[in-house]
């Protein structure tokens, strides 16, 4: 690499971009990334599920080869609004649209943000592309960890973490042996109801679930940051990430998100990685890697920060994060149905079908009742999906507690 690109001056060729979940919480602020260097970035791909509207104003500000919508459907609506001066704009369709978008070879860099275990067909192609991966899709890991690691040993492909945890821990790694490593550290903001009595956990309406203190998101990842499966999908992603044993994975409840994440050493020593909790700094670092690009990004204001607090979490308050580590241990298809039994339960919460109680119920059970298979295909973690999904849809759970 150049070496001015170190500092942050200059960079040989744009990165090509594509954005996987163009229109969502994570692709928005990417795009926002972008616009901070318009010389450092060629916009070759981005998608959407549904939200076709806010894709032909993203196309007709970034100008991409190629754009993935959801349906046949969403595609027609989206051409309907593109205006008559719009960039040609190859349209494709659904999953397979998603994989032939992320390994095209005009990519150099593919940003996975789509939501859910629909991430990880598209992220693990690319990783077998040899394309460099910067991923923002926790359930990648959590579904695939195995098939993903298996990509990268076997081929050119390279993985960058986008979330802020991993990304702490990523750079508090730089420079270290493994084998000095004792212990990684994810720290947790303990979501809305850290301080909320158990016992009115019954009362949690969604509006109160989606109001996080300290970050903005997506609704999906606010409900598992309410309940700590967030953290627990970070435990199972760290294990994939860092290849390091499940009980060498805290977690602890840090209520100022400024400490993203810590890593322990066999000397002693402990390193953390601090910041406001913004998520542009961590997505900004995965696209510029190994260089850190000078950027107007919120600095800490050490004259406002009196105090940083840490605790160990309540697993019986929260059961979710304890149900991760369980199926992490299990192995095989377990992760994958604890997500897709999480990922059903938390879509019948924010429709009013189910009670806030009711998701780690919903998890518990359907782990306990499907059997977990060891070393699974593609196809095994898709059926398991699949599987776990309908079980939720068939419990009896009260809409109350």
């Amino acid at each position: 690499m150049d070496p001015l690109s170190q500092n942050g001056t200059s960079d040989p060729e744009p990165r090509r971009l594509a954005l996987l979940g163009a229109t969502g919480s994570v692709g928005t602020q990417t795009l926002e990334v972008v616009r901070l260097f318009p010389d450092r970035f060629d916009v070759r791909v981005l998608t959407c599920h549904q939200n076709v509207e806010r894709l032909a104003d993203q196309v007709q500000e970034f100008r991409p080869a190629c754009v993935v919508v959801g349906s046949v459907e969403r595609a027609d609506a989206f051409e309907r609004m593109l205006p008559a001066d719009a960039p040609d704009v190859r349209v494709l369709v659904g999953p397979e649209g998603l994989c032939e978008a992320a390994t095209r070879s005009d990519v150099d860099v593919v940003l996975g943000a789509v939501v859910g275990f629909a991430g990880l067909r598209p992220v693990l192609r690319a990783v077998e592309a040899g394309k460099q991966v910067a991923l923002a899709n926790k359930e990648t890991l959590v579904v695939g960890g195995a098939l993903v690691a298996q990509a990268l040993e076997a081929g050119d492909g390279r993985l960058l973490p986008v979330d802020s945890e991993h990304s702490a821990i990523f750079q508090c790694l730089a420079g270290e042996s493994e084998r000095s490593v004792e212990d990684l550290v994810l720290t947790a903001s303990g979501g809305p109801f850290w301080d909320r009595p158990a016992e009115t956990f019954g009362e949690i309406t969604v509006e109160e679930a989606l109001d996080h203190p300290n970050w903005s998101m997506g609704a999906k990842i606010t409900i598992d940051s309410a309940t700590m499966m967030n953290k627990g999908l970070e435990v199972i992603e760290a294990k994939w990430l860092f290849d390091v044993p499940v009980d060498r994975i805290q977690v602890l409840v840090h209520p100022q998100s400024i400490v993203h994440s810590m890593v322990s050493f066999a000397d002693g020593a402990v390193k953390a990685q601090l910041g406001v909790p913004d998520m542009k700094v961590p997505i900004q670092y995965a696209l510029s890697y190994p260089a850190r690009w000078p950027a107007p990004h919120e600095r800490l204001d050490w004259d406002e920060l009196s105090r940083l607090d840490f605790e160990r979490p309540d697993l019986d308050k929260f059961p979710c994060l304890q149900l991760a580590y369980d199926a992490l241990e299990a192995g095989g298809t377990a992760p994958a149905i604890l997500n897709a039994a999480n990922e059903a339960a938390v879509g019948c919460f924010l429709d009013e079908q189910m009670g806030f109680r009711d998701i780690p119920r919903a998890v518990e059970r359907v782990l306990e009742r499907l059997p977990v298979q060891a070393d699974p295909t593609l196809e095994d973690l898709v059926a398991a999906d699949t599987e776990a999904r309908r079980r939720v849809e068939e419990l009896p759970l009260p809409a109350s507690n």
